[in-house]
This record gives C-alpha cells, structure tokens and sequence, in this order.
C-alpha cells in the first residue's frame, strides 16, 4: 500500500480525500467513527444543540416583544436522537466522499510495528504514514472523576440535568454553560485560574454580562472531589449537581510512543511539512497538539496529503480565526504580521448585520473591538460579537493573510446584508 492514514477525523479524512484526488492509492484507517471527535463528539454536537437554545432565545425575545406568544417544551431525548440520526447520515456520506475518489476505508484500531501497519489482523506495508488519531477529553486526578462527564457523554444524558457544575474555564465551559443554562440547567462554571483567559477582557465581561449572564462563573476556585451529583470545593463547600469537565484534552499519541519523536507534552512532534522525525511518516491535527480546530486540522491534513504526493506544500498558523458558539456568536482574530508598532484602537457597540434586525430593540445586538494599524490601513486585531461574526471574522482574516489593505475592501460587492457589519467595522476604520 502506498498511503495509509490512521484515524478519519477533520486531518485524516482530508488527507485521504486529496491523496485520492491526486490519483494516489490510500487506505484509511478508523477505528470507530468517520469523521473523528468534530461530528461525533465535539464541536458539530456542540452547534446542534446551540441551534436549539438560539431558537429557544429568540422565542424568548419574541414574547417579549408581544408579536409570538408560545410556550417551548423541550424534548431532549429527540433532541439527541435526531442529532444521531444526522450524524449517521453524515457519516455515510463523508465515507461516500473517500470512497468516491478510489480510497479503501478500513474499520478498526491500528496498530504501528516499524513499516508495517498491523488492524484486524491483516499487516499492510506503507510508502508513506499519516498519523491523525486527534486527542480525546484530559480528567483531572481528583477523588470521584470517574462521576465526571465530558464532551463525550453528552449524547448519553437521558434529560437536561437540573444543575449542572462544570469544571475549566475555557471555550468548551462556556459553550456548554451557554446551551444547559438555556435549556434550563443552573450552571455553575468552576475556574481552577481565570475564565476564558486567553480573550480579550473587554469581550469576556461583555460575555459574562449579556450572553450568559444566568451562569455562575467562580474563578480561582478548584475541586477536591467529585460524586454523582455533586462537587466539592477545595474550601470544603459542596456543590449540587452533575460534574461536567472542560479541562482541556491530551493527545491520542500512545499509537507513535517509541517509533517517532514526541514534544514533551506528548503530541507528535512535527516540522512545516507535517513531517515527523521520520522522513516518510507524517503526523496531522489535534495529536500533534497547537491549534485544536477543525479547520486548522483540515489545512495540516491537506498540507501532509500534498507532501506525501511528492507536492511541496508548507502550513501556516498566520491569522487563524477562531469562535465561541453562543447564543450570539463571538468570533476573534490577531494579524502576526504585525509587529509592536503604534496603532489605534476602536469599540463599535449594537452592529447590525445578518440576524440582528430583531435584537435592534433591545439594543444587544453586538459589540467589536478593533486594533487598526492606521499608517498601513490594516486590522491588527479584531474581536466581533455579532450573529455574523462567524463569517464576518473568518472573510477579515484572509484579508490578513493575503496581507491586503482594507481600501481594496471597495471593490468587493456584498449580498445585503450578508456583510453589513464587515463594511461598518472598515468603514470607521476609513474614518
């Protein structure tokens, strides 16, 4: 076999579908599920449910307004049955997608002996070796933590918890704490250090404040121990409610211990080629640890593909956007490029745009905050809150990575209003 590819999360899968496209012959190595964590347990679960307390929000608004009067009962055992019924129709298709393009999908858990791939059995040689076995939930040493859910248990909750008491501070806490606190949950968010420490502290007080405003967030709080319904703090107070954790994820890298360099944090030591210590063995996505995004495991999946294809291809962490799914979305983004010169900084509070006209009334309908480099006529930073920011950050940040000056922003044409808030965030720029 020329190109085997272990593991067919965002990376793997990818990169087997290029190999293929590029007319090379590929067997792809799952051991579970196709599509690894981002379908099956990670962020897809996370924007179905999102959709769900969205919908929930804005029949909230809508009452308040007076124009709707409905009452929602939510349903949660549907709920996540039709997300597996989603899931297993995605499935089919994403394996459809690699087979489509002469690849072979093999199911099972792979094993590495030298140049040799060992699953079911069988052993398979290889030209080339892609290891894209993602990363899965990190649990604190703590009393108790086997009563402790994760990302992975939440399609295996029967109902909404009553309350619910997550631990860590960061995007996943606070995704979570926003879809239970809207279905219903009292959501406790436990902070061993700061809450979404790595945002800017403007957007998180405007978080905190206006999107989960019913969630109690402690910071500089740890656990000693968890049960099956409750937590107890450090300082000896408990905590009733179903332990959640949302602290962080280690890497799935046991597969290449011993059979190719590893960063002393376990992850898969690569160089810009997604190459590892080893010339014909390549390492992609969240088992090589940086960015865990979908998108970005995509782009280091890709970018192996091409290489093992013999088509030189480096990656680039430049500019890579990133969210907070939320009942209204908080997207954010930083040009590298940039370096420590004297730029200007802007807020532009209530920016309309798509799916904002009925949030106008009660004036939420977002915030931004910009660092310009005036001189240049280019955003340093940008931190948008808004229900488009999503894609009004991801368009902003190509703009930063082609390195382009806003005022060709003025040749672009918009579909009203699918991009209002870009040109109002570079028209007060312009200003």
């Amino acid at each position: 076999m020329k190109n085997i590819v272990i593991g067919s999360g965002p990376a793997g899968r990818l990169a087997s579908y290029e190999l293929g496209k590029l007319g090379e012959e590929v067997t792809l190595i799952e051991k579970k599920h196709i599509a690894g964590t981002c379908l099956n347990e990670g962020c897809m679960v996370v924007c179905a449910l999102t959709d769900i307390s969205k919908f929930i929000d804005s029949n909230r608004r809508f009452n308040e307004y007076g124009f709707i009067k409905s009452q929602i009962d939510v349903s949660y055992d549907k709920i996540v049955a039709k997300i597996k019924e989603t899931q297993e129709m995605l499935r089919k298709l994403n394996q459809m997608e690699n087979e489509s393009v002469g690849n072979n999908v093999i199911y099972g858990e792979a094993k590495i002996n030298e140049d040799v791939v060992e699953v079911n059995g069988e052993s398979m040689e290889y030209e080339n070796l892609l290891i894209a076995t993602g990363a899965r939930p990190q649990i604190p040493d703590v009393k108790g933590s086997e009563y402790g859910l994760t990302n992975k248990d939440i399609l295996k909750l029967d109902d909404v918890p009553d309350k619910l008491n997550i631990i860590g501070g960061g995007i996943i806490a606070c995704e979570i704490a926003n879809i239970y606190s809207t279905l219903g949950s009292e959501v406790n968010v436990i902070v061993r250090s700061e809450f979404l420490k790595e945002i800017d502290i403007d957007v998180k007080n405007y978080i905190l404040k206006h999107l989960i405003s019913d969630v109690n967030v402690m910071e500089h709080t740890d656990i000693s121990e968890c049960g099956k319904n409750k937590v107890v703090l450090s300082n000896g107070n408990e905590l009733e409610g179903v332990p959640f954790f949302a602290t962080g994820r280690i890497p799935n890298s046991e597969i290449a211990q011993g059979f190719v360099d590893l960063n002393p944090d376990n992850t898969i030591k690569v160089n810009e080629f997604m190459q590892t210590s080893r010339d014909n063995v390549y390492a992609a996505g969240d088992v090589t640890g940086g960015w865990q995004l979908t998108p970005v495991a995509r782009m280091e999946g890709i970018c192996a593909a091409r290489n093992m294809a013999n088509y030189l291809n480096k990656v680039s962490y430049e500019s890579v956007p990133q969210s907070i799914s939320l009942n209204t979305e908080v997207s954010f983004v930083e040009n590298e490029k940039i370096g420590d010169i004297e730029t200007e900084t802007i807020s532009l509070p209530a920016i309309a745009g798509p799916g904002a006209f009925w949030k106008i009334l009660s004036g939420d309908t977002g915030y931004a905050k910009i660092e310009f480099d005036k001189q240049n006529n280019k955003i340093k930073k940008i931190n948008s809150i808004s229900p488009s920011s999503v894609s009004d950050v991801a368009y902003l940040s190509y703009l930063m990575r082609i390195d382009s000056p806003l005022d060709e922003y003025s040749n672009f044409l918009e579909i009203h209003p699918s991009t209002d808030t870009n040109y109002k965030i570079i028209k007060n720029l312009w200003l």
